[in-house]
């Protein structure tokens, strides 16, 4: 999968298939986002006896769609489509792996995360895996793990004039190819740093227009939104 634009129009990414149109994360939000034509599809990976399509255990609901029947769909229905897995866990990696390549997934998939133990795991154990750095995180730990401070206000000015100059790090710790970055935090500095070091950008949650026409101005790679249709055709 093509992560750098180069000259090219910006990639259009669905947002937990397109959470905008259908419910999140199943099978008839990735038909919604495939019917509007999105480049990529990003679902989140989370684990409940096995890996299910899901943000987190609250929203999960009675039966959600498994990992292996999202993927055996997304081979079969969208073969020129990429997929974006966006891991709420840990220790899972293996399994992650097995099902991607069971269904012919991982020349076209990018694992994105904030936790860079897993990436470095999936490095690994797969290294043709794309990974892209999720930045920042919900939380931002001071002093270890003892005090976390919300990312809000004060805290994503900070992270904004900041994040030029930590990219090479964070992306020297697991040789990403890309960053998953917040809208709040993007700036044209952030994204020409990213491109120098041949690191593509892509952008969350984006479903306002302007923004978005904001941020491909910016030369953004790709934006993730709920609703596709906000990037036009």
């Amino acid at each position: 999968m093509n992560l750098l634009r180069s000259d090219g129009p910006l990639l259009r990414i669905g947002h937990r298939g397109a959470a905008a149109l259908a419910p999140a994360n199943t099978i008839e939000a990735v038909e919604a986002a495939l019917a509007v034509g999105v480049d990529a599809v990003e679902v989140d990976i989370f684990w409940r006896d096995s890996l299910v399509i899901g943000h987190s255990r609250r929203e999960l609901g009675i039966e959600p769609v498994s990992a292996d029947a999202m993927f055996g769909f997304l081979a079969e229905r969208a073969p020129d489509v990429g997929v974006l897995t966006d891991l709420k866990l840990a220790e899972r990696e293996r399994e992650l792996v097995e099902v991607l390549r069971r269904h012919g997934l991982v020349e076209r998939t990018v694992a994105c995360t904030s936790d860079a133990g897993v990436l470095r795991r999936l490095r690994e154990l797969e290294p043709s895996l794309a990974r892209s750095r999720t930045n920042p995180r919900g939380r931002v730990y001071i002093g270890g793990r003892r005090t976390h401070v919300p990312v809000a206000g004060p805290m994503v000015w900070m992270l904004r004039q900041t994040l030029p100059l930590r990219i090479p790090a964070l992306v020297r710790e697991v040789d990403a190819s890309a960053m998953t970055l917040s809208r709040r935090v993007v700036t044209r500095a952030a994204v020409e740093r990213c491109h120098e070091l041949g690191v593509a950008v892509l952008v969350w949650t984006v479903n306002n227009r302007a923004l978005a026409t904001r941020l491909n101005q910016l030369g953004v790679d790709g934006i993730i939104t709920d609703d596709p249709h906000i990037l036009g055709d």
